[in-house]
């Protein structure tokens, strides 16, 4: 019970205000409270002395200087109120105007709505409208000439042609093409209406075009041309207008014509710039030179002419035909001047070697010229026909010689060698064919030639060798004919393409030297009395008795003959022919001496052979005949 009673003291205790708030202070810690510091040390300002009458006051003290703070924070505070209701003011005062100007807006709104969605209409069509503008000034650009394109296409009064001239019909040409797009769409009157009017513009740009090149074209007459630049684009644009491009290059080539045959004719009579090169016709009087100079000239002015053409259509891809037919037709214009003055050099001109050089020349320049020109054109076809016209007086003119000789025949000289013709005809053909070997013209051509050539000269002069010969001896003619022949021969066997010739040459003195040969052993065989043993050793038959008993065939007949052929064989050259040793070739003489020397081996073999056979009836053979064939061949070879 005392418990309880202690207890509810405490209770009590622990409720008292002051109980508690003792407490608190007691269990407060100072030093950690912050706020409690700070509060004290600003009690400690307002304290001036710690006295009791001090600590009595200092709650009404604390309370007065606390109602002397609000009044100044009262009276700030009264300033920021009045600024405040200054403000308030301004703002219900702006206030009342944004709601005006709201309703002014609202009733302005409802005013202007319908102007508000026409205004949005306007804007949306005005974009629309933009919109074919822009496609308006897309197709106008692009389906329609621009008035400076069109003026240049018009061109000036004076005839002149833009630099732009090109790049604005190229403009047309495209614009025209692409209308063929319209005509697959609904814009099929727009794109008729373009391309009549493109066409217009084509034609007539074309028409001044083909005026302005025929123009420049007809200026092109100097020898020596630089071909603008300019020209070859109205030529590549032409190509559009096959009529005018055709009549644009017959244009061209009409100018250079009359330009060639002006060149020729100055070339001819005066000369280049200031006399150099002289005039061709000062060298009239040498035909070579002058027919020379004259094709040198058409040839240089074939490529001149050829380049030119060539520079005109390099921007264009011209057939060969094109080129061609110009060409022919600008160096058509020399043809006459040319042809007159040669074929005058021809009638003229009676040597055969000067005619064949001739010949050969215009062999080689038609070869020559013929790599630039075609040879259907007419300046080939001339040459050609001039070339063809000394072929056949050069030919003439070996023929008339030929003649000449069978006309007058000389007799052979004493020496039995060439006669004077026959050496002046040899030089002849020797001057002809050195000519034919230094010419340039096709192998083909000069195997041809040559065998015409040896065909008109060869032949007369075998024939009149033989005519000249026809009232000499046997001998006299073999060993003329082998001279004449010889010399042919050597005069031949200089030059390629006469081999045939030679064979056939050399067979005639084959059969000659045969002849010579035989008279040269019958003339031993007679000189030594062999020959009339011999034949009749040829012609005895067993029917006729013993060969010793026939007439000249004795004994003493045979020793005899043998005895003279004993001397023969000791100097063999004492029994010669004169006409063996008036050959020429040494080769001939000694095949002549070595044939007869075979003939005269045989002869004395068969002799040997008769006289010791025991049937004829020779005593003592050896005795008659002591030297045995082999021996005698021995001697003689």
């Amino acid at each position: 019970m005392a418990d309880k009673d202690s207890s509810d003291v405490s209770t009590q205790q622990a409720n008292n205000p002051l109980t508690r708030k003792l407490s608190k202070i007691l269990e407060s810690r100072l030093d950690n409270d912050k706020d409690m510091l700070e509060a004290l040390k600003y009690l400690s300002t307002l304290l001036g002395e710690n006295s009791l009458r001090t600590r009595r006051n200092l709650r009404s003290d604390i309370e007065k200087r606390s109602l002397a703070i609000n009044e100044e924070f009262l009276s700030a505070f009264q300033s920021v109120k009045e600024q405040l209701d200054c403000v308030y003011g301004n703002v219900k005062a702006m206030n009342d105007c944004c709601q005006d100007m709201t309703s002014r807006l609202k009733a302005a709104k409802e005013q202007t709505h319908d102007l508000i969605s026409q205004t949005t209409k306007l804007q949306t069509e005005r974009q629309k409208l933009e919109m074919k503008v822009q496609v308006a000034d897309a197709f106008l650009s692009k389906f329609q000439l621009k008035p400076e394109e069109i003026k240049i296409l018009r061109g000036t009064r004076d005839g002149q042609l833009h630099k732009d001239f090109f790049s604005a019909l190229g403009r047309v040409k495209q614009i025209h093409t692409d209308c063929k797009v319209l005509l697959r769409t609904n814009q099929q009157t727009a794109g008729l209406e373009i391309m009549e009017s493109m066409a217009l513009h084509q034609e007539s740009s074309y028409e001044r075009l083909y005026r302005w090149t025929q123009n420049e074209c007809r200026t092109l007459t100097a020898d020596s041309i630089d071909v603008p630049l300019l020209l070859c684009q109205a030529m590549e644009a032409l190509q559009d207008r096959p009529v005018l491009f055709k009549y644009s290059l017959d244009e061209f080539g009409t100018a250079r014509r009359s330009a060639v045959v002006r060149g020729f004719i100055d070339a001819l009579t005066r000369g280049g710039p200031g006399g150099t090169p002289r005039p061709i016709e000062l060298h009239s009087h040498d035909p070579l030179r002058y027919v020379g100079d004259m094709l040198a000239w058409l040839h240089q002015v074939s490529a001149s002419e050829k380049e030119h053409l060539q520079n005109l259509l390099k921007l264009i891809q011209a057939t060969d035909s094109q080129i061609e037919e110009i060409l022919g037709h600008v160096t058509e214009g020399v043809c006459r001047p040319f042809k007159v003055r040669v074929e005058q050099v021809l009638l003229s001109q009676q040597d055969p070697v000067t005619l064949y050089k001739l010949d050969n020349l215009l062999k080689f320049y038609h070869h020559t010229i013929g790599q630039i020109i075609v040879k259907e054109a007419a300046l080939l076809s001339t040459i050609a026909e001039i070339q063809d016209l000394s072929h056949r007086m050069f030919f003439n003119s070996l023929t008339s010689h030929a003649n000449k000789l069978l006309d007058k025949v000389e007799l052979p000289p004493a020496d039995l060698g060439g006669t004077a013709s026959l050496t002046q005809s040899l030089q002849l053909l020797k001057d002809v064919l050195a000519c034919h070997d230094a010419s340039v013209v096709p192998v083909d051509d000069k195997k041809q030639d040559f065998k015409q050539i040896l065909s008109c000269m060869v032949d007369p002069l075998l024939q009149m060798c033989s005519m000249s010969a026809s009232r000499l001896s046997t001998v006299d003619m073999a060993a003329h004919i082998i001279n004449s022949i010889y010399l042919m021969q050597s005069s031949l066997a200089l030059y390629e393409f006469t081999d045939t010739r030679l064979e056939m040459l050399q067979a005639q003195i084959d059969a000659h030297v045969d002849t010579l040969t035989s008279e040269q052993a019958s003339f031993v065989l007679n000189n030594t009395g062999l020959a009339t043993i011999y034949n009749t050793i040829q012609q005895y038959q067993p029917s006729q008795g013993p060969l010793s008993s026939l007439s000249g065939m004795d004994t003493l007949a045979v020793k005899s003959g043998m005895n003279k052929f004993d001397s023969y064989l000791a100097t063999p050259d004492s029994l010669v022919l004169p006409q063996c040793s008036f050959l020429l070739s040494a080769l001939i003489r000694e095949n002549v001496k070595l044939r007869s020397i075979e003939l005269i081996c045989e002869a004395y073999q068969q002799i040997y052979q008769a006289i010791h056979h025991p049937s004829n009836g020779y005593s003592e053979p050896q005795s008659i005949v002591p030297r045995t064939p082999s021996q005698v061949v021995k001697l003689l070879s």
